[in-house]
């Protein structure tokens, strides 16, 4: 990948040599990450490009092509294909989740038990909607949250998106069978909303998931390396998966030799399936910078990137004001959310420096990226290293990234 100039583009480039520097001095030198690959962008041209460490637990390099577990990163993705079809008015928003879902129609609200004794008789729910899907308000969960009896439940169904799953009418009907954690709209939870929102889109495109994806945003966009399963082609191209231990260096968690993920997944988890690489995820940067358009190609309309990276929360608030999850891949200060991004509303809230209106979203492995409209800055940053909320790396990375910006466009 040729890098533009970034002095011609608003950047001091010593400045920008210093997020390798750092990176490599704190995290890969100390064993805390394997191996990184992180890039810069403004208007949608890379200007940085730092790559280091090992993909391998056999000391392969962590290379510009390394394909990787993106997890939640997925998420976004799922939504631009939501989208798309909200654009073609095949559904709407405000449509209840019923009119696709309809197992969905006998929901009810945790009223207590689960756990050792059978969950009480559910209160009957509002309605939910696609909006509620999409922005995390459903009142569904994550069995990664380890907080209520509804997350065991979750738990205990591998219900989290788990890519064995016997495909995508078994998660639902599973799905369908357990309580919400609160009324459809009545506050913010992480959870499996956006594979829910895949199911729909499968159902509605008369597609898989995976077919959806590569057919109307992957092929068009050039994302060639983006799949749910690695195909044996590429297969010595695929990281290892590494999970923290405190005190010790961190331990062999998925081996891309043995990985699940060169297997053809039963279950295509929209909401944190897919592996990408650091130049693919940069693609769909580039035309969500764009305002839905890439080199001529147009995936979505300004408009409808503009209502996707608007704050959804009820009146205007942050996470903080309404946020039940003990787990998500944002901080809660001063961060809203839009349709299916989380976003930034006040940076002087969030203490790191950005741009109200910058969207972004992470993965479980510790990967991440942001956007950020007003500078038309953008990165994508990879890694493989679970759970993600070890390290405060992305709030580091920012800092790095906006200090070396010579030219504000605010």
């Amino acid at each position: 990948m040729k890098l533009a100039n970034a002095e011609t583009l608003g950047f001091d480039a010593s400045r920008l040599g210093r997020i390798g520097a750092y990176l490599d001095e704190n995290y890969i030198a100390s064993g805390r990450l394997p191996g990184l690959d992180v890039l810069v962008a403004r208007d949608g041209q890379a200007v940085y490009r730092h790559t280091s460490g090992k993909a391998r637990e056999d000391g392969t390099p962590m290379a510009t092509d390394t394909i990787c577990r993106i997890a939640s990163m997925t998420k976004p993705l799922t939504s631009v294909a939501f989208m798309m079809l909200v654009e073609e008015g095949k559904v709407a928003l405000d449509d209840p989740v019923t009119k696709v879902i309809p197992e969905f129609a006998s929901l009810g609200v945790y009223a207590g038990g689960g756990g050792e004794v059978d969950f009480f008789p559910a209160r009957p729910a509002a309605m939910m909607r696609m909006v509620d899907l999409i922005t995390h308000q459903s009142g569904l969960t994550y069995g990664i949250q380890n907080r209520t009896n509804v997350d065991a439940a979750y738990r205990k169904g591998r219900l989290d998106g788990h890519a064995s799953l016997p495909g995508n009418d078994h998660f639902i009907a599973e799905l369908a069978k357990l309580p919400l954690e609160f009324e459809p709209g009545q506050g913010w939870n992480y959870s499996v909303g956006t594979d829910v929102l895949g199911v729909i889109v499968s159902r509605l495109s008369g597609m898989s998931l995976g077919q959806f994806l590569k057919t109307r945003i992957f092929d068009p966009l050039g994302m060639v390396d983006t799949a749910f399963q690695c195909p044996d082609s590429k297969a010595h191209r695929l990281a290892d998966a590494w999970a923290y231990k405190q005190g010790a260096a961190p331990e062999l968690f998925d081996p891309a030799e043995k990985s699940g993920t060169r297997r053809e997944p039963r279950f295509e988890s929209g909401g944190g399936g897919l592996l990408s690489t650091t130049a693919d995820y940069h693609r769909f940067c580039q035309m969500l910078v764009g305002g839905g358009a890439a080199d001529g190609t147009r995936i979505l309309s300004p408009k409808t990137i503009q209502l996707m990276t608007a704050n959804h929360l009820p009146g205007g608030a942050d996470l903080t004001q309404v946020s039940r999850a003990l787990f998500s891949e944002a901080y809660n200060a001063g961060a809203g959310f839009g349709l299916g991004f989380g976003m930034t509303i006040d940076p002087a809230r969030a203490l790191v420096p950005g741009s109200a209106g910058e969207y972004y979203w992470g993965g479980i492995f510790s990967t991440a990226f942001f956007i950020d409209p007003v500078e038309k800055v953008h990165a994508v940053f990879m890694t493989q290293l679970y759970p993600s909320f070890i390290y405060p790396i992305r709030r580091q990375l920012k800092t790095l990234i906006y200090s070396a910006l010579t030219d504000s466009r605010a």
